[in-house]
This record gives structure tokens, C-alpha cells and sequence, in this order.
């Protein structure tokens, strides 16, 4: 479990698409291998450990949720070592099961922040609404406003400074993963509303 807040931007120096080396520094303190991080708003499993490294390992699941498949050794990726019982959380219950992938579709000032309109498909955006958690590569936003083919968040400065989000243009994919809460309650309350309309016709 994490809270989306990242604790550093790590680099990418090897990745071939099942394997991955981070060239990272603050994370590393109490790192372990077999411990969780995100990487890019990933929840991954340490395999190794060097000096200035560590590695995981993807899986075709992953690749196939994630924009994993456009990054490249040199490439930024945010970092966040899973949370500690009794951690301050600062963002939201991330789980780190990213559940698809945005396309940036605008990138513009708003006095001291930047806003960014993302496009995403409706199986996404049915569970994001204004002013609700968004998880963007891992970092915990707010959604400022809701579109038919997508949404809004507003960066302040540290975050947009301190995140990959500085790096990410027009068109480039970014993951996503929805606030959990929004599926849990669709599976509670779905067989009630099929009970309801079938009652009332409804197909």
C-alpha cells in the first residue's frame, strides 16, 4: 500500500520489458529485496539491490496495464517505498494496481500551477469524479473537473518539480489507477440496480 506521495524521481538504466534496473538514492536507505515499490505508480517487487540500483521484474500484465511499454533506460520514473504501519498519509490508500493507461491531451499555466487534462476510456472515467483521488504515474492528485473523454488536475509547484509530471508532453501515456473505493461500491450496490430494472423492463 502506498499514499502517492513520491519520494523521488529514480532513473531508468536498463529495462527490457521483464526487467528492470533504477538508478535511485533516498529510497535505497532501508530498501530489501522482496519489498514493494512503486515505480511509476507500479507496485513491483525488489529483486535486487546494488549500490545505487535496484531491479524488479514485469510481467506481461503489467506491461499491457501500464505505459511500461514506452520506457526507455535514461527515462525518469517516480519512486515510492510502500508505507510503514503508522506512516503519516499525505496523499490517499494507493494500492498500486494501475488500472489503465491516459493519454496527456493538454498541458497549460494556471498562475503558479500547471493544469493537465488527461483522455481516458469510459471503463476509467465512470469511476472519477471532481474533486475525488486520481493516481497519475503514481502521484496522488485531485481531479478538478470531469470531461466526457477525460479529466482535469491542477499541479502545485513542488509536486510539478519533483515529479515526472514536469517531464510528460502531449500524447504521452500515463498510468492511471482509480480511487479502489469507486469499484468496491459499483460491486456492492450493482446487484440491486440489476434487481430494479429487471423489475422495472429494463434490459
Amino acid at each position: 500500500m502506498f499514499s502517492g506521495i513520491v519520494e523521488e524521481v529514480g532513473k531508468i538504466r536498463s529495462y527490457n520489458l521483464s526487467r528492470m534496473t533504477v538508478e535511485a538514492s533516498g529510497v535505497l536507505g532501508d530498501l530489501k529485496v522482496s519489498d514493494s515499490i512503486s515505480v511509476a505508480g507500479v507496485c513491483l517487487t525488489v529483486v535486487e539491490l546494488a549500490n545505487d540500483t535496484f531491479t524488479v521484474e514485469t510481467v506481461p500484465e503489467t506491461v499491457d496495464r501500464s505505459n511500461f511499454g514506452e520506457l526507455k533506460p535514461g527515462g525518469g520514473v517516480n519512486l515510492e517505498r510502500a508505507l510503514a504501519l503508522g506512516d503519516r498519509i499525505g496523499g490517499h490508500m494507493v494500492q498500486g494496481h494501475v488500472d489503465g493507461r491516459g493519454n496527456v491531451a493538454a498541458s497549460s499555466k494556471d498562475g503558479n500551477s500547471v493544469r493537465i487534462r488527461i483522455g481516458c476510456d469510459p471503463e476509467l472515467l465512470r469511476y472519477i469524479v471532481e474533486k475525488g483521488f486520481i493516481t497519475v504515474d503514481g502521484t496522488s492528485l485531485t481531479v478538478t473537473a470531469v470531461h466526457p473523454d477525460g479529466f482535469e488536475v491542477a499541479i502545485i509547484p513542488f509536486t510539478f518539480e519533483h515529479t515526472t509530471l514536469n517531464e510528460r508532453a502531449v500524447g504521452d501515456a500515463v498510468n492511471i489507477e482509480v480511487d479502489v473505493t469507486a469499484k468496491y461500491v459499483e460491486r456492492l450496490v450493482s446487484p440491486y440496480i440489476s434487481g430494479i430494472q429487471a423489475e422495472a423492463g429494463v434490459k
